[in-house]
């Protein structure tokens, strides 16, 4: 058996840790709308779901690595993805591209901060329809953008 030494065997480890706090660190792509809050994170989430109500969107569902991890007794930073989409919304886009039906419901992002803040982000419409190269998404995508923007100003201030 050959015997390796702790710093060969340490080394890659190292290497990776230092790539994924790079990648964890990296600026958000672009298309990705980020808002910081005051707002402790159940307290954003709640406004979030009450701005899509207010702006005639409808919250699909929920999903929280969080409140999965609290369920099997484990504590981590709050977080939930927010589907959000409406029907006519949804036949319009199928209409335009069935593709593009992967991409629906669209998703705010809601993260708990260290500081007890938490910050809100999402895709563009715009950024998440352009890569179809269809002019009725565009024109979706053209409709919806002031709508997910004014829904997370909202949610956030």
């Amino acid at each position: 058996m050959q015997k390796i030494s702790l710093r060969h065997a340490i080394a890659p480890m190292l290497a990776t840790l230092t790539v994924l706090s790079a990648v964890a660190h990296a600026a958000p792509p672009d298309g990705v709308r980020t808002i910081a809050s005051a707002y402790p994170f159940p307290e954003l989430l709640d406004r979030l779901e009450s701005a899509v109500d207010r702006h005639g969107l409808a919250v699909v569902a929920v999903a929280s690595a969080s409140r999965g991890a609290a369920a099997r007794g484990v504590k981590i930073p709050g977080n939930a993805v927010v589907m959000v989409f409406r029907n006519d919304y949804a036949v319009r886009m199928l209409q335009a591209s069935v593709p593009a039906g992967v991409e629906a419901p669209l998703r705010y992002y809601v993260t708990e901060n260290t500081d007890g803040t938490a910050t809100l982000s999402w895709r563009t419409p715009g950024s998440v329809f352009g890569p179809y190269d269809s002019p009725k998404l565009d024109e979706l995508a053209r409709e919806l953008d002031p709508i997910f923007e004014a829904i997370g100003r909202d949610a956030s201030r």
